[in-house]
C-alpha cells in the first residue's frame, strides 16, 4: 500500500539537483526537482540520472492502482521544454487536454500526459505499474511530461505476493521495448556531527511543560523521573542523551521511561512535539545495552529485537535516525525499511542483521512474507502515530503481523502505541494489542500547543493565491514555512508559483519520488529552500529544527489533523506561529471546533468565526485524554470496528 516495489540490479545513489528549466520561457527555480534543460533538449532528458525518467516532471505517481489499471485521473498533459508545448493538461480528463485549465502556451493537445487512461504504449494494464508510463510522452512534441516513465513494479494481479520482486524493467515504451525503472538507494547524509545537531533545542517555554495535567491509570503504575539521571539508565546512554542536548525529560519521558523500563505495556497521548520519539527509544535502548546480545540472523532471517511500525516513510527515517543517535558507538544496530527504496539494498541491511528495526507496515509485511524478518525474538512490538496507522487502513496489515506464527505472544512482549490523538474506536482497538497496559495521557489530548500562535484570515479559494504570497512577499520568506495544501496537484502548482515570484519553494507529496521527497526536505533542513509546500500526509512525524511558520492554505476535513499540522511549529517549548485560510464555503464545518481549539490554548477567537453562523462542529476524533477502560481492561477482546478507508494519499 504504501511502497513503490523498485528491485533488481544495483543502481548508484541519485539524489535530486535542482535545476532550472524553461517552458515556453517560464523558469522553474531550484529546490522542485526538476532537471536543467539543455540546447535543444526535451525537457532536461540530457541531464540524465541512472534509470531515471528522461523528463524533468518527475512526481510519478506511486501506487494509484485499481487491480493495476490505471485509475484514470487523466492526462497531465505535455510540459514540454521549449515551444509552449503542450502545458499542463486537466487532471481528470480522459485523454489531458492541455487547454482544460490554462496553463498551457497553447493548445497543445497533451495527449499522453502522465496517467492517461492509454498512454501512448497502447497498453491500459501494463505487465508493470501502468503501461501508459511508456516512453510516449513528449512525441511528436506533444505530452512531454514524464517522458521515459517510472512503469513496472507490481504484476498483473492484486495478490500481494504478485508485487514484482525483481522488477528492473518497470513495463513497456512506445515500441515495445523494456523500459527501466529507477532503483533509488539513499545516501548515507548523517555524519557523526549532524547527527547530535538534528536535534530540536529546548525553547523558552520548555519550563512550562512542567505545568500541563499528566493523566495516568492503569494497575501497579511506577514512579514518574524528574531527571535523566534518576531513571536507571545506563551512563552509555546519559552520555548520548547529553550530546543530543536533552537536559530535562518531557512530561511524556517522565511517566513513559520508567513504565517501559519496568517491563509493561504502553499507551502514550501527549502534544506533537513532546518527545514521544525518544519517550519509548531510550528504556529500549537501555534493556539491550545491558543484554549486550548479538544481532540475530543467519543469513537468510533476521530476528530484531525491537519492531517500530510507523504509517510514513519520513517518519520512518526520523525515528531510525534518532535510534542510531542514542545508540551511538555501541553495539545496537539500527535498520529501516520503506517504500521507494530498492528492496535488494534494504534487503541485504536486514539480513546482515539488526536489534531495531523501523519500517512501514507494507514494506514490513513484505519482508516477513519473504522471511526475510522473523519475529521469534521481539521483545518490544511498538506502534507510532497509530491512529494515523489505523485510519490510513494498515490495520489488517499490523493485525496480520501481530497474528504472525513467529510473533512472541501478547503478553511476553511489551506492545507500545504512542500519538497525539486517541480516538475512542483506537482505545478499543488497543485491547487487541496490549496487555494490561498503562495509559499515560499529557495535556488535553487532541489540543493544540499553546506555544503556537494561531492566526486566522477569512479568504475565498480564488484569492488564496494572491494572499499567500502578499504574505511571503513581505518579509516572510525568510522564516522557514510549511504550506499545507490538501491536493498533490495544487502542491506542484503552488511550490511553481512561489518560485516564479522569487520564493525558493519545494514541494513534497505522495506522487514524488522517493528520491525527490528526501531531497525536498534536505533542501528544506539545510536552507536551501524556506518554503516547503506538502500535503497533509506530510504532517505527521515532521521534525525538522527552526519551523517558524505553518500556513494552511487548504483546512483539513479533520480538527486532528489541523493539530497534527500546526504541531509541526512551536515544539519543545519553542514558539511558533501557525496561519490558516478559512473559506467559509469549505470549511465552515470546522468553525466550532476550531474556536475550542482556541479557547483551550488561551487564544481569542475573531469575532466572525465565533459567530458568523457556520453550522457544524467538524470532524473531531479526540475524546479529551481518558482512559475508557472498564473493570476489564488490559484484557484482549475482539471490537467489531468497520475498516479504515483506503486514503488518496500514499506515502
Amino acid at each position: 500500500m504504501d511502497d513503490d516495489w523498485d528491485d533488481g540490479a544495483p543502481a548508484t545513489t541519485t539524489p535530486v539537483t535542482a535545476g532550472i528549466a524553461a517552458e515556453g520561457g517560464r523558469k522553474f527555480t531550484a529546490g522542485r526537482g526538476f532537471k536543467a534543460v539543455e540546447a535543444n533538449d526535451d525537457w532536461g532528458s540530457g541531464a540524465a540520472t541512472t534509470n531515471d525518467s528522461d523528463s524533468g516532471w518527475n512526481d510519478a505517481p506511486s501506487d494509484n492502482f485499481n487491480n493495476n489499471s490505471h485509475n484514470n485521473r487523466g492526462g497531465r498533459g505535455g510540459r514540454g521544454g521549449r515551444g509552449g508545448r503542450g502545458g499542463r493538461g486537466g487532471f481528470r480528463s480522459e485523454n489531458g487536454r492541455s487547454n482544460d485549465n490554462g496553463w498551457g502556451e497553447d493548445k497543445g493537445n497533451g495527449n499522453d500526459g502522465f496517467n492517461d487512461e492509454w498512454g501512448d504504449s497502447g497498453n491500459k494494464f501494463g505487465s508493470g505499474d501502468d503501461g501508459g508510463r511508456g516512453r510516449g510522452r513528449g512525441r511528436g512534441g506533444r505530452g512531454g511530461g514524464r517522458g521515459r516513465g517510472r512503469g513496472g513494479g507490481r504484476s498483473g494481479e492484486n495478490d500481494f505476493d504478485n508485487r514484482s520482486n525483481n522488477d528492473a524493467t518497470g513495463g513497456k515504451g512506445e515500441n515495445g521495448e523494456e523500459v527501466k525503472r529507477e532503483i533509488y538507494i539513499p545516501p548515507e547524509r548523517s555524519t557523526d556531527e549532524e547527527l547530535f545537531q538534528s536535534t530540536i533545542t529546548s525553547g523558552i517555554n520548555f519550563i512550562k511543560l512542567d505545568e500541563i495535567e499528566v493523566n495516568v491509570s492503569g494497575e501497579d503504575i511506577p514512579q514518574s523521573i524528574s531527571t535523566f539521571e534518576s531513571s536507571g539508565l545506563r551512563p552509555h546512554l546519559l552520555e548520548n542523551i547529553k550530546k543530543s542536548g536533552y537536559t530535562k525529560p518531557t512530561p511524556i519521558q517522565k511517566y513513559a521511561i520508567p513504565i517501559i523500563l519496568g517491563g509493561r505495556d504502553l499507551m502514550g497521548c501527549a502534544q506533537t512535539g513532546s518527545g514521544k520519539t525518544a519517550a519509548f527509544l531510550l528504556p529500549m535502548i537501555n534493556m539491550l545495552l545491558a543484554s549486550q546480545e548479538p544481532p540475530v540472523t543467519d543469513g537468510n532471517s533476521c530476528q530484531p529485537r525491537v519492531i517500530i511500525v510507523s504509517p510514513t516513510r519520513e517518519l520512518a527515517i526520523q525515528i531510525f535516525e534518532q535510534a542510531k543517535k542514542f545508540a551511538y558507538n555501541s553495539i545496537i544496530k539500527t535498520v529501516v525499511a520503506y517504500g521507494g527504496v530498492s528492496v535488494n539494498y534494504q534487503k541485504n541491511h536486514v539480513l546482515s542483521g539488526c536489534h531495531i528495526l523501523v519500517a512501514t507496515p507494507g514494506r514490513l509485511n513484505d519482508f516477513v512474507k519473504r522471511g526475510h524478518v522473523s519475529f521469534a525474538s521481539v521483545k518490544f512490538f511498538v506502534l507510532d502515530e497509530a491512529d494515523r496507522m489505523l485510519d490510513m487502513g494498515f490495520l489488517p496489515t499490523v493485525e496480520q503481523m501481530l497474528g504472525d506464527s513467529t510473533m512472541v505472544a501478547t503478553g511476553e512482549r511489551q506492545t507500545l502505541m504512542f500519538s497525539a490523538t486517541f480516538p475512542e474506536e483506537i482505545q478499543h482497538l488497543a485491547g487487541k494489542f496490549l496487555h494490561n497496559y498503562i495509559f499515560v495521557a499529557v495535556g488535553i489530548v487532541g489540543s493544540a500547543s499553546t506555544d503556537v500562535e494561531q492566526i486566522f484570515y477569512q479568504v475565498s479559494r480564488f484569492d488564496k493565491r494572491d494572499k499567500l504570497i502578499k504574505m511571503l512577499q513581505e518579509g516572510q520568506s525568510s522564516e522557514r514555512t510549511v504550506v499545507f495544501v490538501e491536493t498533490k496537484r495544487n502542491a506542484d502548482f503552488l511550490a511553481t508559483l512561489l518560485s516564479e515570484n522569487d520564493i525558493k519553494t519545494t514541494s513534497i507529496h505522495g506522487d514524488r519520488l522517493q528520491r525527490e521527497r528526501e531531497q525536498a526536505l534536505w533542501d528544506f533542513k539545510k536552507g536551501m529552500c524556506n518554503i516547503l509546500v506538502a500535503t497533509g500526509v506530510a504532517a505527521r512525524g515532521l521534525d525538522i529544527e527552526g519551523i517558524q511558520h505553518v500556513i494552511n492554505y487548504d483546512l483539513p476535513n479533520s480538527i486532528d489533523e489541523y493539530v497534527h499540522r500546526i504541531g509541526r511549529t512551536g515544539r519543545v517549548g519553542n514558539r511558533g506561529k501557525a496561519t490558516s485560510f478559512f473559506d467559509p464555503a469549505h470549511d465552515s464545518s470546522l468553525a466550532g471546533s476550531l474556536s475550542k481549539i482556541l479557547k483551550q490554548a488561551g487564544q481569542s477567537v475573531p469575532d466572525w468565526l465565533s459567530s458568523g453562523g457556520f453550522s457544524g462542529g467538524g470532524h473531531a476524533d479526540s475524546f479529551g485524554g481518558r482512559d475508557i477502560r472498564g473493570s476489564d481492561f488490559g484484557k484482549a477482546q475482539d471490537f467489531n470496528t468497520r475498516p479504515a478507508e483506503e486514503p488518496d494519499e500514499e506515502w
